[in-house]
């Protein structure tokens, strides 16, 4: 960015929708110093409609739920997980046919990069934030992620 506030670098901006295409993001905000730049995608009048309340269901439709099932809410809660630390999309190898960097089970120490994140066409290597043992890798490999979304849960 330039150092006039007025003035913004126009790739970098473009860098930011093409992101947001990317990750099917609605918007994407990046603050460095005094600059904001806050890019965001218009959704179409018709969205609210895909979100519809489903018909009733039947009242035996509750034990369907599988109970296996974790919120995302209680990963971020546990004190174990590894949060994402940007938004992008996250590659569990370092290269498309290459073995993951970690598998559940495996024995991290901190510092260890468990994770890439590519954020505007950069490899962002995400190391482990404390050591332990891999107890749940919560992303698929290309996966889009949020800020502060889990990645991993070590204990």
């Amino acid at each position: 960015m330039s150092k006039d506030n007025n003035s913004f670098d126009t790739a970098l901006i473009r860098d930011l929708a093409v992101l947001l295409d990317e990750t099917n993001l609605s918007e994407i905000e990046l603050e460095q110093g005094e600059t904001r730049i806050r890019v965001a995608r218009q959704m179409s009048a018709s969205a609210p409609v895909s979100f519809a309340a489903p018909a009733p269901a039947p009242v035996a439709a509750p034990a369907a739920v599988p109970v296996a099932a974790t919120p995302v809410a209680d990963n971020a809660a546990h004190a174990g997980t590894i949060p994402s630390p940007m938004v992008g999309t996250a590659y569990l190898a370092p290269e498309p046919g290459a073995a993951d960097f970690i598998q559940v089970g495996d024995k991290v120490s901190e510092g260890q990069t468990i994770v890439i994140i590519e954020a505007m066409k950069t490899m962002n290597h995400i190391p482990a934030t404390k050591s332990g043992t891999v107890k749940q890798i919560l992303v698929e490999d290309a996966q889009p992620v949020e800020f502060g979304e889990p990645l991993i849960i070590v204990e």
